[in-house]
């Protein structure tokens, strides 16, 4: 099929820096064959545009992408609005319960993101932030820049949260809460000064924010072409001992370089995270043929747009699960 503007370039040109437009776009962008919808998390949203734009072009699907979030998403699916959903989380056991079949298909991640006039950013990458302190900073027991690092600043810091049904903000509590009980979306939004409808929102809101915090999907990081830090936030390193940061933890210059972080294990999951393609019950006809090719050929489109493939045992269990159904 022919269609005026690849998915991919749609997003090229909504974006302004590293602030990219995510939600919504893309409808069924011509005619020929079965249409498959899908609609869930923003997180893995561009790159399944990217995969659709391929499929289209050797098939004669055509797909209806939106976003809304990974719990719109099950809704949507659930209730059979939709043929796929996109998750940025493993279902939850109520979910299949109710029939919701998934199985993985990348390996996405969200960073600590502030502005890039932020009073102490020299600091917070030399020597990164510890989970200890991002949880203090998340939960309001730290509340200025200057009690946070060793600097003369007095300056308060205002907490950005999400209020869609994020999955990366669920990833973001579980990984706060370290080996105690995961902080529950509500709760963060509660302690957030203010909370923002998706990713691109909050980054926007950081970028406008000189004494603001976050967390963001590292494609709204880096510059979605280039891959280098080119907009007006930037990635908290993460010090995962609480010693300082240390040669090998200090990879955020770049995407390629922090990708390939989270490939060596370098990066904690959470809130690094698989995200998975859902169906209500197993998938079929043309969305089954589109769940097969991104588990295969598919995969080897992933790393130039931002994220990390499955591992090949990973990926031989999922192409297995997709066979055998739920």
């Amino acid at each position: 099929m022919e269609a005026n503007r690849s998915r991919r370039s749609v997003l090229r040109l909504a974006g302004v820096g590293s602030v990219v437009s995510l939600a919504g776009c893309a409808g069924a962008l011509g005619g020929g064959g079965n249409t498959v919808r899908i609609s869930g998390g923003v997180g893995p949203l561009p790159m399944v545009e990217v995969w659709a734009d391929r499929y289209e072009a050797q098939s004669e699907a055509s797909f209806d992408i939106s976003g809304g979030g990974t719990g719109v998403g099950v809704s949507d699916v659930l209730n059979d609005q939709v043929d796929i959903a996109m998750m940025g989380r493993e279902p939850e056991p109520e979910e299949i319960e109710q029939g919701l079949f998934a199985v993985p298909m990348l390996i996405d991640t969200v960073v600590g993101t502030v502005n890039v006039d932020n009073p102490v950013l020299e600091d917070l990458q030399e020597n990164g932030l510890s989970r200890e302190e991002l949880e203090a900073v998340f939960t309001k027991e730290i509340t200025n820049w200057g009690d946070l690092v060793d600097a003369d600043v007095d300056e308060e810091i205002t907490v950005y949260g999400r209020s869609d049904a994020s999955a990366a903000y669920k990833q973001w509590g579980d990984f706060l809460a370290g080996e105690d009980d995961a902080y529950t979306e509500n709760e963060l939004e509660e302690l957030a000064d203010a909370n923002h409808n998706g990713d691109q929102p909050v980054a926007e809101a950081v970028a406008n924010n000189e004494h603001a915090i976050s967390l963001n999907n590292i494609n709204y990081v880096y510059h979605l072409d280039s891959g280098e830090l080119e907009g007006d936030i930037r990635p908290v390193p993460l010090d995962r001992d609480g010693e300082g940061l240390s040669e090998e933890e200090d990879f955020y210059e770049t995407r390629d370089e922090f990708l390939a972080a989270v490939e060596a294990g370098e990066y904690p999951a959470p809130p690094a995270r698989e995200m998975f393609l859902a169906s209500n019950g197993p998938f079929e006809d043309e969305a089954a043929e589109f769940v097969e090719w991104v588990l295969t050929e598919g995969q080897e489109y992933v790393r130039e747009n931002g994220y990390v493939p499955l591992e090949d045992e990973r990926l031989t269990e999922a192409q297995e699960n997709l066979a055998e159904g739920p």
